[in-house]
């Protein structure tokens, strides 16, 4: 069975995660989303998501494509591999050339997981979108 694994925010839920969670679930027999939760998302943006933990977790729960759904505490996606069972994890290309990425990918392939990464979703940003809210709500 190939168990995959993607983790996002899922904040102001677009176009560019849904064909994420569907390419995602096209490849694999059992897909695990790890929604990050509030205070992860506030320790490296610095700013809260616009949409509460539990309603993104609610959305990503109500998706076809998506089995399970669980917190995402962690960024580090091998630490996160000592407690989900996955080989497969999935991601926007976004991050593919950046030396965090090149560490983890390497390690997970040691660890007999395979990295698959999707074209971002050009255009569609959740975090350009917060800004813009973010920027109309301050004047």
């Amino acid at each position: 069975m190939i168990k995959g694994y993607t983790t996002g925010v899922f904040d102001l839920f677009h176009i560019g995660h849904l064909n994420i969670l569907k390419r995602a679930r096209e490849m694999c027999d059992y897909l695990i989303v790890g929604v990050s939760t509030d205070e992860l998302v506030k320790s490296y943006k610095g700013n809260l998501p616009i949409i509460p933990f539990e309603e993104r977790m609610a959305i990503i729960e109500s998706i076809r494509y998506v089995d399970e759904v669980i917190p995402q505490t962690t960024l580090n996606k091998c630490e996160a591999l000592n407690f989900i069972e996955f080989n497969v994890m999935f991601h926007g290309d976004d991050w593919k050339s950046s030396s965090l990425y090149l560490e983890t990918e390497m390690e997970l392939n040691k660890r007999g997981v395979n990295v698959v990464y999707f074209p971002y979703t050009k255009g569609t940003s959740s975090t350009l979108i917060s800004e813009i809210i973010r920027k109309t709500l301050k004047e």
